[in-house]
């Protein structure tokens, strides 16, 4: 196995490099009533460091809309000194959700604004090495874990787009948490260093949720705050 990446080793600040990757399609309910589920994105960011991520729902796959997820992105972290992502010709041969963003990233009009977002904002965007997947592992698998949390929580159910987001933050706050090294065998031992840790100096806040668990499924449904009503 090679070695990895010196930007995987150096050290350096959360999110300072970043990669990321598209996670999708996924669908929301429109604000009009009787209307078809509407098609989303996530963008998913994870720092090289700390293997620390962030989740961005992106409305369509529009150069404006990915911009406007970047921007978010960097408000809410920070701005990052360099940032990896799959070069478009990953991509061949994929399903029609992976050709619609290939047509995204090899537009014209694309890269030319991505490019001089990221010369204003002094920041180094590299592709990895074409045809070969492989080389973004980690955002791969960070995509993998989103997915998994995502489907699991909600299921075939199609959410509101501010219940989507709010999700999102929810799984950003559980896959931060994970450890990064060893669980302690002792007992009394119960704190683990994770991503938040690097993000906030701790784990992230955790709300309490109600106990549903002897409600009958059929009547369950979804309130204005994203809990589950009677």
């Amino acid at each position: 196995m090679a070695d990895l990446p010196k930007e995987r080793l150096d050290g350096s600040h959360a999110f300072e490099v970043t990669g990321i990757d598209f996670c999708g399609p996924f669908f929301y309910k429109p604000e009009v009533r009787n209307k078809a589920p509407v098609k989303c994105y996530v963008c998913v960011f994870i720092c090289f460091a700390t293997k620390a991520i962030h989740l961005e729902l992106i409305r369509d796959l529009s150069t404006v809309s990915f911009l406007h997820g970047l921007k978010r992105f960097i408000c809410t972290r920070r701005r990052p000194r360099q940032i990896w992502s799959d070069n478009a010709t990953n991509f061949v041969g994929a399903r029609n959700e992976l050709l619609e963003l290939r047509r995204l990233f090899l537009s014209d009009e694309h890269q030319k604004a991505t490019l001089d977002f990221c010369l204003a904002e002094l920041i180094d965007w590299r592709f990895i090495l074409p045809r070969s997947p492989h080389f973004g592992g980690l955002w791969e698998a960070a995509v993998k874990t989103a997915k998994y949390h995502f489907y699991r929580a909600i299921g075939p159910s199609v959410l509101a787009f501010d219940e989507l987001r709010t999700l999102l933050c929810h799984i950003s706050a559980v896959v931060n948490s994970r450890p990064l090294v060893s669980i302690s065998e002792n007992p009394a031992d119960l704190d683990v260093l994770t991503p938040a840790h690097f993000l906030n100096g701790g784990p992230p806040s955790s709300f309490i949720e109600p106990d549903v668990t002897a409600l009958n499924f059929n009547r369950k449904s979804s309130g204005p705050d994203g809990r589950k009503n009677i």
